[in-house]
């Protein structure tokens, strides 16, 4: 792994989806698109849905594909919190720069985050927890593009 993309990456994910940042133009109907750059380095979040979503991102050098990361999730349960996803993938390790960390308690919320792999080619299962239910599941896979 090399660590100037690992830090863009962790960068970029907290200024888009989890940092709240501006949505760009859709890329197809009903999407929801993200896009974060630094020089060469661009990230390109999109997805579809809410409550049930699906969605891509993507790691791009010098307009070239580089790294992906496709996943799918769904609201299973009541009082799910948004903000507290995001309060979450804030927190994305360096180590494993997927989604969030291992695990992250806050109030009656768990966010509980599992991955086989490394960064070339990995899949994974995160999860929030209400009082010990599961209300929240998302399922993603990715690595590097050739």
């Amino acid at each position: 792994m090399d660590k100037k993309i690992i830090d863009f990456l962790i960068r970029a994910k907290r200024a888009t989806y989890a940092g709240k940042g501006a949505e760009t133009e859709s890329s197809r109907p009903g999407s929801h698109d993200l896009i974060y750059e630094e020089g060469d380095l661009m990230y390109y979040d999109t997805y579809l849905g809410a409550g049930k979503f699906a969605g891509e991102e993507a790691l791009w050098i010098g307009g070239k594909p580089y790294w992906s990361m496709n996943y799918v999730g769904r609201v299973t349960g009541d009082d799910f919190s948004g903000d507290f996803l995001k309060e979450a993938l804030l927190l994305v390790p360096e180590d494993k720069p997927y989604r969030g960390p291992s695990t992250y308690t806050n109030g009656d919320y768990t966010y509980k985050c599992e991955v086989e792999g490394d960064f070339e080619w990995f899949s994974g299962r995160e999860t929030i927890s209400l009082r010990g239910v599961v209300i929240y599941e998302c399922l993603y896979h990715g690595g590097m593009i050739e």
